[in-house]
């Protein structure tokens, strides 16, 4: 990534939460077959009339939901190690098992989001959060914390007066704070808890986010890869302090969470766009899982963590795709059943 960036070739880069399996290309070398992404409207490809096609049939989706006591479990290690003063903040993620009739690659072409990237037959995601853009030598971060129900009366107002959702945006924004600080310079906080909106296939669910910004070295480009690496992984779905977060993250999840939570992006030869690879569907050994997950503070609540978790399982798609004759296929008007494993 250092070479690219200081010859000036534009790459594509995906880079799992471990770091043990970081892809990196050329965009000239960039297969379609294998990779399709947008990133925030730079396109890799279109699918094949084929593919569009197939979405003529109706959309199912259910989750297994796992058991409230499985999930208990792991958020009371979490608290007990925030209360011994090992963390302050933890994003905690579980696997859910899905079922579907769309393929991944489905998903990825009618899914709306301002990130999407589809490895074949292994993965698909479609995330809404940022993890750093540079443009004309600034580099700014938008960390993602606070999610709501925008069906729920007063929705704006509830997220934004909540305790433990505003402690856990504060530290999300000092923790990026302190990561900007590292590769820039006059960081600072340009929008702070401002409101987006997302429509997935259940509901509109409105987030929290933040804007922080800072100066970059004229030469950044040069050690674009030292930059990034720094900043791995993005502090909204690690916790804080970092490192000794990491280890309660492992110790606690029970699971590899592989490309889920790292993180993708593009360089162009100059500017740098990049996303926090969430809202991820994974195909293991043919079963369907759906990763998802949230901050845990002094201040969480089991119940209320696990519905968050559920919530976030979605497919982002408002309206019905089109198929090649432009006509709208019959989309089911009950999108989603669910069931407890």
């Amino acid at each position: 990534m250092n070479l690219f960036g200081k010859l000036q070739i534009p790459f594509l880069f995906i880079l799992d939460f471990e770091l043990q399996s970081p892809i990196v290309l050329p965009l000239k070398e960039v297969n379609p077959k294998e990779i399709q992404y947008n990133i925030n409207g730079k396109i890799s490809s279109l699918m094949d009339s084929q593919t569009i096609n197939a979405t003529t049939k109706n959309l199912q989706f259910t989750k297994h939901l796992l058991p409230f006591l499985q999930y208990q479990r792991a958020f009371d290690q979490v608290i007990r190690e925030i209360n011994f003063g090992n963390s302050y903040l933890l994003n905690l993620t579980l696997p859910t098992p899905i079922e579907t009739n769309w393929s991944l690659a489905e998903i990825f072409r009618y899914s709306q989001a301002k990130y999407k990237l589809y490895l074949t037959d292994q993965f698909v995601v479609f995330s809404p959060e940022t993890f750093v853009q540079i443009q004309n030598g600034q580099i700014a971060s938008y960390p993602m914390k606070g999610t709501i129900d925008a069906s729920i009366p007063n929705a704006r107002q509830q997220i934004l007066a909540d305790e433990k959702e505003k402690a856990e945006h504060y530290t999300i924004v000092d923790l990026i704070r302190n990561d900007l600080s590292q590769v820039s310079k006059n960081v600072r906080v340009e929008r702070f808890r401002y409101i987006e909106e997302i429509q997935t296939h259940e509901s509109r669910l409105l987030q929290v986010s933040s804007k922080i910004v800072g100066d970059l070295a004229p030469d950044y480009a040069a050690t674009i890869g030292d930059l990034l690496l720094t900043l791995l992984p993005a502090g909204s779905i690690s916790g804080a302090p970092k490192r000794k977060t990491l280890e309660i993250i492992q110790a606690v999840e029970g699971y590899t969470r592989g490309y889920y939570t790292g993180v993708f992006g593009y360089f162009d030869g100059q500017n740098l766009d990049s996303a926090v690879m969430i809202r991820f569907i994974e195909n293991l050994n043919g079963q369907l899982y759906f990763k998802s997950g949230g901050g845990i503070t002094s201040l969480s609540h089991a119940e209320t963590e696990y519905h968050e978790l559920i919530k976030k399982v979605y497919v982002p798609i408002s309206s019905a795709p089109r198929n090649h004759s432009g006509q709208e296929p019959p989309i089911a008007a009950n999108f989603l059943s669910q069931s407890t494993l």
